[in-house]
């Protein structure tokens, strides 16, 4: 019952409350004679099997990879997830870096961080696996601080710039002062607003993202090409018929962009073969020369030939930070994958800043077989999540606002009793 709760919560996408009405739909069904667990009794179960990933022992080695990010929600607070992974045990070429295959390392909520807390916090990380061979990260300026000075006190750790941050850079320095770029989007947001609510919402540009905006590049100009190729061959979607007038009045614009687009696509198509290459085949000696090849036959024009030496020169040079016998991971998706997961579990607790429920961060990776379950609810009591939370996340903003209004109650309260007075 344990086991099929916290699958359907971590392998299933169901939340907590639908996983006990699950389990309480399937005992009726089958007749069981167990009762379904509480959504709560069940939060607790996958706290404690986070809590007991995160502080099980791990293997002291000197292959280790530690994959690290932060997560922020509402509030100052943020926290520093570490995940790892030997590179003994890094999935074979061709194959990318799942939940499964990565080790809940540490993690740590702050209310500020800087460079120095990041040092302190990966020295603490120590303590869990040795000193790391690589620390991957999306190069923020506190972390990129933090880890350049624990390579000061660890010669031996090598530091890599995940490639798709890199690659959103690469496109960041190409786009974002061109006026075609910026006319396009403005275009788009634009266009969206007039026909979300008409017969070609179908059509409806994607939403544009404010932050992260130039690692999504890619659906904006994946929806303009292929908006424009049916603006070529239009075809009726269903009962109600829009006119080739219509279609012009609201996307005849596209028009203006049929050049840039192919251009732009290039670029993605550049892009994309590179982050391929590196998330599957990770960063080893001469992996560059087996890259370019791929990269040229994209290449079209001048400003495509520009990208694709700098990536792979790129590429080249964090490789170059392996030894010959090595394969470093160039990917940190897999940690940007289990944030999104988390923020789904806590859906609109997310929203309030950090809960409890970040600790369950340890149970979304790595396998969670019965015995795991067995061991972690054998070992680590209620009482010590709950003092962990207590003394490291403390109230939440939402229960702050529980507080403070509620403390304005009987303000308000003799307020309304004095204008209904009056």
């Amino acid at each position: 019952m344990m086991g099929l709760f916290i699958a359907l919560v971590v392998s299933a996408a169901v939340s907590l409350r639908g996983a006990s009405r699950v389990l309480e739909l399937w005992g009726t069904v089958f007749e069981l004679p167990e009762a379904a667990p509480a959504w709560y009794t069940g939060r607790l179960w996958l706290l404690r099997v986070g809590y007991y990933k995160l502080t099980r022992p791990k293997a002291q080695a000197t292959d280790w990879v530690w994959i690290i990010d932060h997560t922020i929600q509402l509030g100052a607070q943020k926290c520093l997830v570490s995940l790892g992974v030997r590179l003994s045990a890094v999935p074979a070429p061709g194959t990318c870096l799942r939940h499964e295959d990565v080790e809940p390392i540490a993690l740590y909520p702050v209310q500020t961080s800087n460079g120095e807390v990041v040092y302190q916090q990966l020295t603490a990380a120590m303590a869990h696996t040795g000193v790391p061979r690589e620390i991957l990260s999306d190069g923020g300026s506190d972390l990129q601080a933090g880890i350049a000075q624990f390579q000061q006190a660890h010669p031996e750790t090598q530091a890599i710039y995940d490639i798709k941050h890199k690659t959103a850079l690469v496109l960041k320095h190409e786009l974002a002062e061109e006026p075609l770029w910026k006319a396009f989007t403005q275009q788009a947001a634009q266009t969206k607003q007039r026909v979300q609510q008409t017969p070609l919402a179908f059509l409806a540009p994607p939403a544009q993202r404010r932050k992260a905006r130039y690692m999504n590049v890619d659906i904006l100009i994946r929806w303009g090409t292929k908006v424009f190729a049916y603006l070529a061959q239009p075809r009726q979607t269903g009962a109600e018929q829009v006119t080739a007038e219509q279609l012009a009045t609201a996307y005849g614009w596209l028009h203006e962009f049929r050049e840039p687009l192919r251009d732009w696509n290039e670029l993605l198509q550049i892009v994309e073969a590179t982050e391929q290459w590196v998330r599957s085949q990770g960063l080893s000696p001469a992996c560059a020369q087996a890259l370019m090849p791929q990269v040229t036959l994209l290449v079209r024009t001048a400003r495509g030939q520009r990208v694709a030496q700098h990536l792979l020169t790129f590429v080249e040079t964090e490789a170059a930070k392996a030894a010959p016998h090595e394969r470093f991971l160039g990917s940190s998706e897999v940690i940007e994958s289990v944030f999104g997961k988390l923020k789904r579990l806590e859906q609109h607790q997310a929203h309030s800043g950090f809960t409890g429920l970040v600790r369950a961060v340890g149970a979304l990776v790595s396998t969670t077989t019965q015995t795991v379950i067995k061991q972690a609810l054998e070992t680590v009591p209620t009482s010590q999540v709950r003092q962990w939370c207590q003394q490291h996340l403390g109230p939440s903003v939402q229960a702050k606002r529980h507080q403070a209004f509620r403390q304005l109650k009987p303000a308000e309260e003799n307020q309304s009793h004095f204008q209904q007075a009056a």
